[in-house]
Formats: structure tokens, sequence, C-alpha cells
């Protein structure tokens, strides 16, 4: 019922799926008519902190910033984006020293805070002493909406004791498949589970005002739009095969319901659909996302896929013409995520007329938005000592709670259990 709604319903076009907020919009206007095009471009960029980590100097309990490659990543390019862990979870004073220092040169640099996001799959994952959760799969089992909305919000207070406001999750795709390795990462394969978890999961994370994220909260990710668990071969991130009209009403419909609860931001499927990448697809990204639902949130590319359109789908001849082809289907930002070259070859296209500059200003107007939503001009950092409940008894209690309203019990048909010695089993 809840799919054929999605499928038979028409959005309202005067009814944005997140209400406009004049003031924000004002602000996005006055500063996108100051920046250059290659400030521009550069907020549409987003690298992995490995790039900026002074490597000599750096070990995995003590990570030092490379400050002459900030000045270039940030300085010169203007990156408006960084993620993920140095290869190891940091301490939350580490994570808000990292912070405040990219903060600081982004806004002597730019005047343009910074958006740093981190996958923290099932709790406070990439900082050490954080509440940890069941995995999404499991929270699904408890069939407990309250405690999925609980294990989001404790999430996003955890991580933004670490200074970083985003991140990415949760994924909502179905998971048809049991070969697909990513089966642990999502609600399961029921359209109307991931829907109803998936929603729960954005006001967890968010609150229920998103052009106002507060200081506890944090933006979201939804991910990967869309069929990405349905791959013909089981593989990660391999093509799909799916009927428009399962498309529609069940793959298509979490991310509806995520958009209509608030969701700032959503990632796409690294893959493709019935032949098309999504990274190209205009119909899914623009037509079906953006201007049927009537949403101003952000699309992010997963990591390096847009690459992918030329090294793995064959679809352009070289990385120039994939990076016309997504930002033209509606690519909002690159998670690159190793080289700058991203923010060159963008310039020479919007100065070739491959690319629009309407589309960059659509773009930018997205990320902006975005960093108004979360207090970053006011607040880019936040001080740990202010969030006491990190780490907390308090918090290890609602993971205990989690954990234990998830078990599955199996029964012991015919004494199979325990496993008699030599016995052979097919898994």
């Amino acid at each position: 019922a809840l799919a054929l709604f999605y499928a038979c319903s028409s959005p309202n076009k005067t009814e944005p799926a997140i209400p406009r907020d004049e003031k924000i919009e004002q602000q996005v206007e006055a500063l996108l008519k100051k920046m250059t095009l290659e400030e521009k471009i550069g907020q549409m960029t987003e690298l992995v902190i490995d790039v900026v980590v002074d490597r000599e100097r750096s070990t995995p309990e003590n990570l030092v910033l490379n400050e002459a490659i900030l000045d270039t990543v940030i300085g010169k390019y203007k990156v408006g984006s960084i993620l993920n862990a140095p290869g190891v979870a940091q301490t939350k004073e580490k994570w808000q020293e990292i912070i405040t220092i990219i903060q600081e040169k982004s806004m002597k640099e730019i005047g343009i805070p910074c958006i740093y996001g981190l996958d923290q799959n099932h709790g406070t994952t990439y900082t050490l002493g954080g509440t940890i959760f069941p995995q999404p799969i499991n929270m699904s089992a408890t069939f407990n909406r309250s405690l999925v909305r609980q294990g989001a919000s404790i999430t996003a207070y955890e991580t933004k004791a670490s200074s970083v406001p985003w991140t990415y999750n949760p994924t909502v795709d179905l998971g048809r498949d049991p070969r697909w390795p990513r089966m642990w990462e999502n609600y399961g394969e029921d359209a109307y589970m991931n829907a109803q978890m998936g929603r729960e999961a954005v006001i967890g994370f968010q609150g229920e005002d998103p052009n106002n994220i507060g200081k506890e909260k944090i933006a979201v990710s939804m991910k990967h739009f869309m069929g990405y668990g349905a791959a013909v071969s089981g593989k990660d991130r391999t093509p799909a095969i799916i009927s428009e009209q399962d498309l529609r009403e069940k793959h298509f419909a979490p991310f509806v319901e995520a958009v209509r609860a608030g969701a700032l931001t959503i990632m796409v499927n690294s893959a493709s659909i019935n032949g098309l990448p999504v990274h190209a697809d205009y119909r899914l990204l623009t037509q079906w996302l953006k201007e049927e639902l009537n949403w101003d949130g952000m699309i992010i590319t997963d990591w390096a896929d847009i690459n992918n359109l030329y090294t793995r789908e064959k679809i352009a001849a070289n990385k120039k013409e994939a990076i016309k082809i997504a930002i033209n289907a509606g690519i909002d930002m690159a998670m690159e995520p190793y080289n700058w070259d991203f923010c060159i070859l963008l310039k020479e296209l919007v100065d070739e007329g491959e690319v629009k500059m309407s589309r960059i200003d659509d773009a930018v107007r997205r990320v902006l938005r975005l960093k108004y939503r979360l207090g970053l001009f006011e607040t880019p950092v936040y001080d740990h000592k202010d969030f006491p409940l990190f780490g907390s008894d308090e918090h290890y209690q609602v993971a205990v709670q989690a954990a234990e309203e998830s078990m599955v019990l199996l029964k012991n048909q015919n004494q199979i259990l325990p496993l008699a010695q030599g016995k052979k089993i097919l898994l």
C-alpha cells in the first residue's frame, strides 16, 4: 500500500519537501553572488583526509596535517568538504583539533566553512570511546521504530562531540539478494521496513527541523540511490536489472519517505540500473529526486564514482567527459576523493560551455544551503567538553537494549546443534 501510494501520488509542486527558509535563501544568494567560479567549483569537491595528512610526521595515535597541502587544497582550489577517518578512529579531542585546523583555514581562505563527513554506520564508529550499536540489519530486527530513532540521536550527539556535522547514513537500499556483501548495512529486503526505519533514523540524526540542525544533531546522507542492493551478480557495486514498476514502487519508496522526513543529502548508487550508470542518469537524479519531490537537498557521489564512468562503465572517453556527464545529470558534490583535478577539469568544462553556469549555481546553492542549515557559519567547531554524555553509561544501556531486542532465536530442529564432529553443512 505504501509503495502504491508513492507510485500513484503526484507531488504538490507548490510545497517543497523541506520547507523553504527565507533567511537561509537570502544568505545563500548573497554569498553566491560574491563567489568566483573557482570558489564555486571548490564547494562541489570533496577530498579524503589522507590527502592532507603529513605522512612523515604522523602516527596512528598522533595525526598531523600537512600545512603546505592544506594551502593547495583549501587555499588554491577552495575545496569545501573533507571526509573519512585517517586509518584509525581518533579521540574526540583529536577530532576537535583536526577540524579546528581545517575550519580556520577554510574561513581564512574562502570565508565558507568546510563540511566534514564520516560513515557512522552503527554508532560512533570513528571516534574512540564512542557508543557502538548493532548493525542496521539488527536494528531492523528489533521492529522498534523508537529505538532506531534513539540510536541515531545518540550517534548524532557523539559525532557532534567530534565537531563532525555529517554522516553518510542511513542506508535504505533494499537487500534483495542474500549474496550481497552489504546486507548488514541496511534494514532488509522490504520497502516498507526500510522506509519506516529510514525515516526514524533521519529524524534521530537531524531532529525535526531540517532548516535548523541543532547543536546535538547532524545531517544525513541517505544511500545508495537506488537499486544498489539488487545487483544481478549479488556483488557490491555491480549492475542491476529492475523493472520500472519495482524501481518506482519499491526501491524509490524509502528515499521518498526520507526526503519527506527532511533528509538533507543523498548518496548515489555506484553501479548501473538497466544499463545506465546512476551517476549519469538525469531522469533519476534530477527529474525523480529533485523536481518531482521538489527537494532542495544535495546529491553527492559515492567513492570515486565519477571516475568509474570512464574507467569501469565506459560511457565516457576520459575523466573530463565523465565529469560533464555526472554534473549535468544532477550531481552536486563529487567525492573524488584523492585528486583535485576535478576542480581544474570542471572549470574547463564551464569555460567551454559544456556545463552551464546555471547548473554550477544550482549545485553550489545546495551545498551552501546545507552548511547554513547546519549552522556551520556560526559554529564551525564544537568543544567536546560540551557533550558530557559522550560514551556514557546512559548511551551504553540503549545499545544493550538494542542488542537484546535484535536477537533472533532459531529452533534446533532434529537436534542439528551442537554440530557433531565430522558433520558437514551447507551455509
